[in-house]
């Protein structure tokens, strides 16, 4: 966990790093829609969806492994008069709890080891907020190796104990960049709901190499 620690410490410490990110656009469009009350940002880096919450009236708790994302998070939520309770913590050292939580977000990490937990950890009728980076045959943006990317329907698979609201998968413009190359990302999208009545079912899905 150190190691972890210390890998995102530097990467968020380097001088050239003046990101400003955006809260997940999904999350943003759909805010009046979502249940308030209490939110979890995981993973939250420099804070976007943490702040935004706060701002809109939720009680967050965001954690994330790095000090130095965590202290770049409480200036953004200062400059904003927001309060968040920052915790620091490997997700795998992490327990949300059980039907602690309204909403919980998570963005461009990858934690499906550790849904589980965070389905366990949403309160009834809670929401789930999810995005993150896909495979792709194309350059785009984010990491290099498909070790940190989904495969088509990972998400989605594992959150079929959800009531699903949105699933989308599509490649984008970053930054407002053209959408070619590096100046893309390819994303998977998920908002879904731990329902309070019968379990939803779904159509089955083709695994990657099953014939159609």
């Amino acid at each position: 966990m150190t190691d972890d620690r210390e890998r995102w410490n530097d990467r968020y410490d380097r001088p050239d790093d003046d990101r400003d990110p955006d809260p997940i656009p999904e999350l943003e469009r759909r805010i009046d829609a979502l249940p308030d009350g209490r939110a979890l940002d995981v993973a939250t880096g420099l804070g976007a969806n943490a702040v935004y919450l706060a701002d809109h009236g939720y009680d967050v708790d965001a954690v994330d492994i790095s000090d130095v994302a965590l202290e770049r998070a409480r200036d953004r939520a200062a400059d904003r008069g927001v309060d968040v309770n920052w915790l620091r913590s490997d997700l795998a050292d992490f327990d949300p709890g059980r039907e602690r939580y309204d909403l919980i977000t998570v963005r461009y990490f990858a934690a499906l080891e550790h849904l589980p937990d965070l389905k366990a950890a949403l309160a009834p009728g809670g929401a789930l907020v999810y995005e993150h980076h896909l495979r792709s045959s194309d350059p785009v943006a984010g990491p290099s190796s498909d070790r940190y990317r989904y495969r088509s329907n990972d998400l989605l698979r594992a959150c079929l104990d959800l009531t699903i609201d949105v699933y989308e998968e599509r490649r984008r413009p970053v930054d407002g960049g053209a959408d070619d190359g590096g100046d893309a990302e390819a994303v998977a999208t998920l908002v879904a709901r731990k329902s309070c009545g019968g379990t939803q079912s779904y159509p089955l899905l083709a695994r990657d190499g099953d014939e159609s």
